[in-house]
């Protein structure tokens, strides 16, 4: 055994089915590796295809298609000091499994299958693999490594028959998306690991945005004694070396730990820049109306891509008031970016003459107040289609899920940057923002918008003096009786017990179920929370539970 073990923890940001440019990602990292001496290193879960494949892993030619890349760079460590680490799927006899590959000198060495799938929430890895049968342990420099995959980690067998085995340090390769809270849970978990174990772990994790999910990174390395002694940073793509002696002492690097406020908007920042990028758009387009919603989702897509790939459109009606109009530009000016004013009174009087012979006879109500949204959208998807930037949609979580959201209107996009956002975090997220400005982020040092945007009443100006509030609960309440129903699948019971009234909680019950329509057409957006609409929480259309409350 050396004195010392050195690992190069590749905390990296594959595209999903980019394989070639995966095992290229890899490849750069192997050269730092070999570069700083180091015995091993580690790459996430599945990092030849990205994370997570879904059913992209079950054609043939994607898998022969990962196989022959993965050979190809096998082929490129021989007669090289430096092993390698590499989740991919991979076939073995009949099966398909999720498997880390040790490979060294131009040879894989071993392969480790992993065992538990995870099968809830956004994964569905029982669909797509098969499950390994057993553990083992690599020997390798004069140590021995207990290898794991992910959700391995969770339960306490795998590391158990690691540490029969034999096993001296744990490793874990990881495809973990970001919650608010689950960096502490992944923590928690490793300590437990540990504490059994009595050996260190070693967590990488992916980073980046994929689709609905975005991946934190904060890959880490606990002692022995369950402290964690290393932590790379949350939202940046980068190596690690870390050093383990033979009495296992750790020496790395102690990043910032991300959480609360911060964490939650660099994930939102992440997942749209990885989003729009990693699709090849040019940049953004969204309506900015002077409200609170809109005026975040600019900060965030300017943070994200640079003001130059962000262009803002003013729609007024008749309806709008002076002080949006000022809110709106004054946020336009603040963040930097191209704004344009369009007035849709025209649509709207082109719409009032189409339908007057079928409308005779008709009050003014909920359908014109929908025909504004959708006049919006139908401008800003032409800015879309003419200029090729992604319409960005604005609706934040509270509204989507009560359907405080027009169908075709301003629900028109490609994706949502609030979907799992509800409005209390909406307003708490612009205030922190206004005070400081995240690492790496590309907007201005300073406020990005009028602190009027977020102190006034929201309001969606579709009718005189209109206010959200005319429609539903104050926010605060609101909100937590969403979290009640959402996260917490309270029942009515439950969330009256909290201290809101019955009927009120009915209300939103009936509300929040028959809104599922709106949200199986709405974009995607990233995921935040335990419980986000699309793959997290999948209700029926036709539901008739809600006549039992």
């Amino acid at each position: 055994m050396t004195d010392t073990f050195s690992l190069a923890l590749a905390q990296l940001n594959p595209t999903v089915g980019a394989i070639r440019k995966n095992m290229a990602l890899l490849a750069m990292y192997y050269d730092r590796a070999l570069e700083q001496c180091a015995d091993l290193l580690v790459s996430p879960e599945l990092l030849t295809t990205g994370y997570p494949p879904e059913d992209l892993v079950l054609k043939p030619s994607f898998q022969d298609a990962v196989e022959d890349a993965v050979l190809a760079f096998v082929e490129t460590t021989r007669g090289k000091p430096t092993g390698v680490l590499l989740g991919t799927p991979w076939r073995v006899e009949e099966g398909l499994y999720n498997a880390a590959l040790f490979i060294f000198d131009g040879e894989i060495r071993q392969i480790v299958l992993k065992r538990h799938l995870p099968n809830y929430g956004v994964f569905d890895e029982m669909r797509l693999f098969s499950s390994g049968a057993e553990s083992a342990v690599i020997n390798f420099a004069g140590r021995k490594l207990g290898v794991m995959i992910c959700e391995d980690m969770w339960y306490d067998d795998v590391a158990a028959d690691l540490k029969l085995a034999g096993a001296e340090m744990l490793i874990v390769l990881n495809g973990s998306p970001f919650e608010g809270d689950k960096p502490f849970l992944r923590y928690d978990l490793a300590a437990e690991r540990v504490e059994h174990c009595h050996v260190p772990l070693v967590y990488v994790n992916q980073v980046g945005g994929q689709d609905e999910l975005v991946f934190d990174g904060a890959s880490f390395v606990m002692n022995s004694a369950g402290e964690r002694v290393c932590l790379m940073r949350h939202w940046r793509e980068e190596m690690a070396i870390v050093k383990i002696s033979k009495d296992n002492q750790i020496a790395g690097p102690l990043a910032h730990d991300s959480h609360g406020l911060e964490a939650l908007y660099q994930a939102m920042v992440l997942g749209l820049r990885d989003y729009v990028n990693k699709n090849g758009f040019p940049g953004v387009v969204l309506g900015l109306s002077g409200g609170i919603d809109s005026a975040l989702s600019a900060a965030v897509a300017v943070d994200a891509l640079g003001a130059k790939r962000v262009r803002c459109v003013m729609m007024p009606s008749p309806y709008t008031s002076q002080e949006s109009l000022d809110d709106a530009r004054g946020c336009a000016e603040m963040l930097g970016v191209e704004y344009e004013s369009v007035s849709i009174e025209p649509a709207m009087q082109a719409f009032e003459t189409m339908l007057a012979p079928i409308f005779s006879g008709k009050d003014k109500d909920i359908t014109e107040e929908n025909i504004q949204s959708r006049a919006r959208g139908l401008l800003l998807m032409a800015l879309s289609n003419k200029f090729g930037h992604m319409l960005l949609t604005t609706g934040n979580k509270s509204e989507m899920s009560v359907g405080y959201a027009t169908i075709y209107g301003d629900m028109c996009g490609g994706y949502s940057v609030l979907k799992d956002v509800y409005k209390m975090t909406v307003f708490a997220l612009c205030k922190w923002r206004n005070d400081q400005k995240p690492e790496g982020c590309l907007g201005p040092d300073g406020r990005v918008m009028p602190d009027n945007v977020i102190a006034k009443p929201p309001s969606a100006e579709l009718r005189p003096d209109q206010k959200d509030e005319d429609s539903l609960p104050p926010y605060e309440i609101l909100d937590d009786i969403l979290e009640c129903l959402i996260e917490k699948e309270y029942s009515l019971e439950d969330v009256v017990a909290c201290g809101h009234d019955a009927d009120v909680v009915r209300r939103i019950w009936k509300l929040l179920d028959r809104a599922e329509y709106k949200r199986r057409q709405a974009p995607p957006g990233v995921k935040l929370t335990s419980r986000a609409f699309g793959r997290d929480r999948r209700y029926p259309l036709t539901n008739g539970f809600t006549s039992l409350i």
